[in-house]
């Protein structure tokens, strides 16, 4: 891994107020580890942020440099942590780890997928890369950018493990060889509008016809006679 150069300040006041101040003037706090003890420095965010912008791990190797100390002062290490402002965004915080060139470290690796996937190119599956970084251990000069995870053979339903990833010379990954690294699921259903009821035939019901009944004429009043009906006149 190639390495890029980091210049720091040290300081020697710490605290809440402190890093606040700093922030107001440009810089961010941060902490230099793997000394006898931890140092207390600042870092420029924008030169962090340009290391890391575009990168798929977050592992960096850095060439330290000291502000205004004399020349020779170089010291390798990378950046261990970084704290953000969760609303904001904003840089906060920097772990800086002082390491050694003829020592391992361990670091996490970006997994890049390689290939197409037979699951997806013929049976219209879907890739879904379930592990994005691995640990390994390695110099830190041997720190690999990515590792490749060939999904090729991959069909509907298959697993590529850790197990199956080729690592660099001299990294060896430390994630269990069984935990899975990618799969392909089957393609989602389409969804399919439900079709519009036809619309039910409308059967007339027949007419009921009621009978009509003539009207019963009124029985006479007991002790009275019907009255006798005229003589009808005849034409003359």
């Amino acid at each position: 891994m190639q390495m890029q150069e980091l210049t720091i300040k040290r300081r020697t006041a710490t605290g809440k107020q402190v890093a606040k101040r700093l922030r107001r003037e440009g810089a961010v706090p941060a902490v230099l580890y793997g000394g006898a003890r931890p140092e207390a420095v600042t870092v420029d965010p924008r030169a962090v942020l340009r290391m890391i912008h575009g990168r798929e791990g977050t592992t960096q190797l850095l060439a330290l440099t000291f502000d205004g100390e004399q020349a020779g002062g170089t010291r390798m290490a990378i950046i261990r942590d970084l704290q953000f402002d969760p609303v904001s965004e904003q840089l906060l915080h920097v772990d800086l780890q002082e390491v050694s060139a003829d020592r391992a470290i361990t670091v996490r690796v970006a997994v890049h997928p390689v290939g197409e996937a037979v699951g997806v190119k013929d049976q219209k599956g879907i890739l879904n890369l379930v592990l994005h970084e691995l640990e390994v251990s390695c110099l830190p000069t041997a720190i690999p950018q990515r590792i490749a995870a060939d999904v090729s053979a991959l069909m509907i339903g298959d697993v590529l493990t850790v197990g199956a990833l080729l690592a660099p010379e001299g990294v060896r990954i430390l994630n269990p060889a069984d935990q899975a690294v990618a799969t392909v699921a089957p393609p989602m259903a389409e969804e399919v509008a439900p079709a519009a009821p036809e619309a039910a035939a409308v059967v007339a019901e027949p007419e009921v016809l009621t009978e009509r009944k003539p009207k019963e004429e009124a029985a006479p009043e007991e002790g009275k006679k019907p009255a006798a009906k005229k003589p009808e006149k005849s034409e003359k």
